[in-house]
């Protein structure tokens, strides 16, 4: 069992070294990539894995997790540099993106689906609070509708970007999701 304790330097540099060749494999189609191919593209030893991830599927879910940790992070960024209406059109393009980025790891995030692991359930409820944050301030802006949730959005845009089996589906994941937003703001800061 992992330790509690913070990690020396080289053992987090070893870590993220291997997050890194994993997300990579697993980006590019590699997602049946062995875990000794992994350990080897990282530059540390196989034994060296395993005391960082017990299992693949541990490696795989970690990478799964630090991908929507850094997506669920842009809002705040995303409102610090834009409008609200603007920094949620923005957030839900990179939404559309995970997607694609989603296809080149669905594979290896098969193999989790069939756990009882939280990290799909934690994924969505991330998302759900990200676009819950800039809905509000779209709101209190005067910009999108109220009455819409994050939750609820996150469904619309599953759909949309359920389509990815299908040539093409990300241009118009973007076509589709241009027609959502404008739905979003019609309406907004009427009183009605």
């Amino acid at each position: 069992m992992p330790s509690s304790r913070p990690l020396r330097a080289d053992a987090r540099g070893n870590r993220e070294a291997l997050l890194a060749a994993a997300r990579e494999a697993f980006l590019t189609g590699e997602a049946d990539a062995h875990v000794k191919e992994i350990a080897r593209r990282a530059g540390v030893a196989v034994g060296t894995l395993y005391r960082h991830f017990e299992t693949r599927e541990a490696l795989v879910e970690e990478v799964y997790r630090k991908e929507v940790g850094h997506l669920c992070a842009a809002p705040a960024d995303l409102l610090d540099r834009h409008a609200p209406d603007e920094a949620l059109r923005r957030f839900l393009l990179l939404l559309v993106e995970h997607a694609a980025v989603g296809k080149g790891m669905a594979v290896a995030l098969e193999s989790i689906m069939a756990t009882d692991s939280p990290v799909f359930d934690d994924a969505r409820r991330q998302m759900a609070q990200a676009l819950d944050r800039l809905l509000a301030a779209g709101v209190a802006a005067g910009t999108i509708r109220g009455g819409v949730s994050g939750r609820t959005l996150l469904r619309a845009l599953g759909g949309i970007c359920g389509m990815h089996a299908t040539e093409g589906w990300q241009d118009e994941a973007v076509r589709i999701t241009a027609i959502l937003f404008d739905g979003l703001r019609f309406g907004a800061g009427s009183t009605g």
